[in-house]
């Protein structure tokens, strides 16, 4: 039997166009031939990364990643007018994290802002500045909703942060159908998105970006109430935005964002990973009785990102698929709200090489040659 994978899709603006390189990569590279995939899940970014191939999996469209790739050359600025609203965006923002430009703090529900984006957004395409309109050009919602809860794999599980409970909320594929809506809540950034307001049951519920939810989901990957009994993954692969390290200690006021952005973006990641590593020695120890590991539908240890010292010979871990260290070190936070093609393109070509090492070494773990 084919391993079961579930592809978790970290958040990052912009630069999750480097996820698109990698999906790429691994459907080129024949992973549906070798692997189950059971779910994907994703906040922001990864979100509609995750659902882009989602759907294309649903439908059945071959190539599988055309679909995600079209949404980032349709994202990506075309026109001379479309190149000088952004790069006019992002040079203002990398001046103004210089401390070069006075900062000025207004929101989404600003006058003033609202004024000037209406101004400066004047012959450009409507989607290239609406991402409702742009994400209904590549999905059908309609058709979504049709289709109401999807109960055959792959699971999709989308987070995002509910802001009135303060709790970290799940939309999920199993569960009732996916609405525009929770996209745009697991990438509303506040500072420049209005609050997502979602009623239910005449419930109102209120979302930000996924980045204070999970980013991505992670645990609700191997539980059942989630993703169902047959749908538990052998192994979470995780598609990371957020460099882990870095070569230097952050002085000026630019770098000390960027360090202290790609932190926060990755610190629930770690938690869930923690956990995970401490579940599986208990189950290499022993600690669970077979009939509740039968029940929760845990065979085996899932993959982790490191082995315990007293288990030397314990080879689990959860793969992580980075960007290459040269085009992450080249990256700032404007290059997450940077949609130039070169910008674009050089993060799917990095994920396509990224992509492609990962899934020819799986293989060759696997004795697949």
């Amino acid at each position: 039997m084919k391993p079961k994978v579930a592809i978790a899709c970290q958040g990052g603006g912009s630069q999750t166009a480097f996820t698109a390189g990698v999906m790429k990569a691994l459907f080129e590279n024949k992973m549906q031939d070798h692997f189950d995939i059971v779910s994907l899940s994703g906040t922001s970014g990864g979100a509609i990364c995750a659902l882009l191939i989602w759907y294309a999996l649903k439908k059945g469209e071959n190539p599988v990643w055309k679909r995600l790739l079209d949404f980032w050359l349709d994202n990506s600025a075309q026109t001379y007018q479309e190149r000088f609203f952004n790069d006019f965006v992002i040079r203002s923002l990398e001046l103004t994290s210089k401390g070069i430009v006075p900062q000025y703090s207004v929101t989404p529900y600003s006058p003033l802002a609202q004024t000037w984006l209406a101004s400066a957004t004047q012959g450009l395409r409507s989607r290239f500045i609406n991402l409702e309109e742009l994400l209904q050009v590549h999905v059908d919602f309609s058709e979504l909703a049709t289709w109401g809860k999807q109960l055959e794999p792959p699971v999709l599980l989308i987070g995002a942060c509910n802001i009135l409970t303060g709790k970290l909320d799940k939309f999920n594929s199993r569960q009732e159908a996916i609405r525009i809506e929770h996209l745009l809540a697991s990438a509303c950034v506040p500072n420049i998105f209005p609050t997502v307001v979602i009623e239910e049951e005449g419930e109102k519920k209120a979302y930000w970006d996924g980045l204070f939810s999970d980013n991505p989901p992670i645990r609700s990957l191997y539980r059942q109430d989630f993703v169902g009994i047959e749908n538990i993954p052998q192994e979470i692969w995780v598609i990371k935005i957020n460099p882990t390290q870095t070569d230097k200690i952050p002085t000026d006021a630019d770098d000390i964002a960027d360090r202290r952005n790609e932190l926060e973006g990755n610190v629930s990641l770690f938690q869930s990973l923690d956990q995970i590593e401490f579940l599986n020695y208990l189950f290499i120890k022993g600690a669970f009785k077979e009939e509740f590991l039968q029940e929760v539908g845990i065979k085996e240890p899932l993959k982790i990102p490191k082995s315990f010292p007293e288990d030397p010979d314990q080879t689990y871990h959860i793969p992580a698929i980075e960007m290459s260290p040269e085009l992450a070190k080249s990256l700032n936070y404007e290059n997450k709200l940077d949609r130039c093609p070169e910008n674009i393109n050089r993060l799917i070509a990095d994920g396509e090489k990224q992509g492609k090492k990962f899934i020819q070494t799986r293989l060759q773990q696997m004795g697949i040659h």
